[in-house]
């Protein structure tokens, strides 16, 4: 009876922690999705089906360029970029490492996590930056050698709500 109980409280517990990370995750890899990445070659070719022998719609010509893998399928990823594109990429061309693009118009980034400290830089929209962490809200981050932080929703790089450490 007791080997009962006992079995019957294991199950319950590795129900309960299932259930509390019920995130969709990538059917190949077991990665949250969807989650950014960023591009690992100056030349990454983007097609519309996951595989060689479907056409390339563009190319991407900058390293470090984050994008959003929305879908998997083998050695392939769908990703998403700043401007809500689509299209197929093999997952060779894609690194782990966490960049971000300014979005829409100059940014201040401030020296700490809170818009009365003082501004470190103002970035134009398009520069691109390493994110180093997100609580949230404010992500630490570093563009053209100088660090610091900026809202969370002031860039392209990071999913709602997002904590990075």
């Amino acid at each position: 009876m007791k080997f009962c109980a006992l079995l019957l409280t294991l199950l319950s517990f590795s129900f309960l922690s299932a259930v509390a990370y019920a995130g969709p995750t990538g059917t190949e890899t077991g990665l949250p999705m969807p989650r950014f990445v960023s591009l690992s070659s100056n030349k990454v070719n983007v097609r519309t089906g996951p595989g060689t022998r479907y056409p390339i719609t563009w190319v991407f010509v900058r390293r470090g360029w984050p994008v959003e893998v929305i879908a998997e399928y083998e050695l392939w990823r769908r990703i998403r970029d700043v401007d809500g594109s689509t299209g197929w990429v093999h997952k060779g061309l894609l690194s782990s490492r966490r960049t971000l693009i300014i979005t829409e118009e100059s940014r201040a980034v401030y020296e700490d996590p809170d818009e009365s400290s003082v501004v470190v830089l103002l970035a134009e929209p398009g520069v691109l930056g390493k994110l180093q962490e997100c609580d949230g809200r404010w992500c630490a981050l570093e563009i053209a050698g100088l660090t610091g932080w900026l809202p969370a929703n002031q860039f392209y790089g990071v999913l709602e709500n997002e904590k990075i450490r």
